[in-house]
Formats: structure tokens, sequence, C-alpha cells
């Protein structure tokens, strides 16, 4: 069977309004423009992923179990933008942690590339046809350590900018609609190839 592409996002300040360390799913509100975004990339086919850091749980904020939750409300939002959240892989790790069986350091927390090279083996994806929209310079390494291709949105999240040899994006665009967009024909355009 011939590994198909996959869209990765980022969840708080990608997909949601960046509420640091909620996992109230009755707080949960995605960005402007995430809804049409959502709609456009489900037409791809493409399957659609969350990657999240949730260093929460390593400080003693939120329990693991917490993320139930906000899984299942991230799937029912995708569902009311007539798309399919087909997984959501996070982070609980933090080195400077509270929590001893979390304080550590990891290869799944992003910019490390654990979580999207575990999808790509659960799921049977091609990294280097893939694509990841994130916020921050963070998820562009993750994307390209992990052989994918890269999308900021420069919404006002990276406040650092500290550059490096993975972390210059493919792309940088203004909101998620423009990052949908070109995802969407960059994968159509692969498909008639």
């Amino acid at each position: 069977m011939a590994l198909k592409p996959a869209i990765f996002l980022d969840k708080d300040g990608t997909l949601l309004v960046n509420e640091p360390y909620n996992v109230d799913p009755a707080r949960m509100r995605f960005e402007a423009g995430v809804d049409a975004g959502l709609r456009r990339l489900a037409g791809t086919g493409a399957p659609m992923f969350v990657i999240t850091n949730q260093p929460g749980v390593a400080l003693g904020l939120f329990d693991e179990d917490a993320l139930i939750g906000v899984h299942l409300q991230l799937a029912r939002m995708f569902e009311s933008a007539q798309a399919r959240l087909h997984g959501f892989y996070y982070c609980p790790h933090f080195a400077r942690g509270v929590r001893r069986p979390y304080a550590l350091p990891c290869t799944c927390r992003k910019p490390q590339p654990g979580l999207l090279r575990q999808a790509a083996r659960e799921y049977g994806l091609d990294l280097e046809r893939s694509w990841f929209i994130g916020d921050i310079l963070d998820d562009v390494e993750a994307g390209r350590r992990a052989g994918c291709r890269t999308i900021l949105l420069n919404n006002g999240h990276e406040t650092e900018w500290a550059r490096g040899p993975y972390r210059d994006p493919d792309y940088m665009v203004g909101n998620f609609e423009q990052a949908a967009a070109l995802v969407a024909v960059a994968l159509r355009a692969k498909e008639v190839a």
C-alpha cells in the first residue's frame, strides 16, 4: 500500500485561540478563518493530525486525563467544519516540570519530530509529501526535522525568531485560510503530476 501525505496542525495559536494551559472544552474556540480553512483541507482527502506540546501536565497544572476532553472537543469542532480529525498527538513532558514521571527531556516535544514520526508509523504516512502548519518556529523545526514541508502563520505568536538550520519555513502567510489554500493547491498538483 502506498504511503499517503498528511496535514499536521499545531493546536494553540494555530487552530485555537491561544489560551495558555486551557483544558476546558467549553473555552476552546477556533481562530478566525479556521472553519473555512479546515473545509478546504478536508477537500484534499489528506488525513489531518493535531501535534501539540502540553507542558501543563509536567507542570502540575492539569492531569493528563484532561486531554481526553480536549481531543473529543477538537474532533467535534472539526466535524462542525465538515472535516475529520484523524489523530491527536500530544507531548506531556517538560524537563523543568514538577511531576516526576513527566519532568524529563524527550523526543516528542516540539521542536523534536517524535510525534510526527509516531503518526507516520501508525497511519502509513509519507512525511516528505506531508505538511506542517504552525504559528511558531518550533513547529517549523519539528516539521522540517520530520521531512515535511512547513508553513509558518505569521500572526504575532512567534516572538523569539531564533534561527537555525531547520527553522526556515517553506512558506510564511498571515492566516490559516491562506495556509490551507496553499496546501490544498500543492496536494492537488501532486495528484495531477
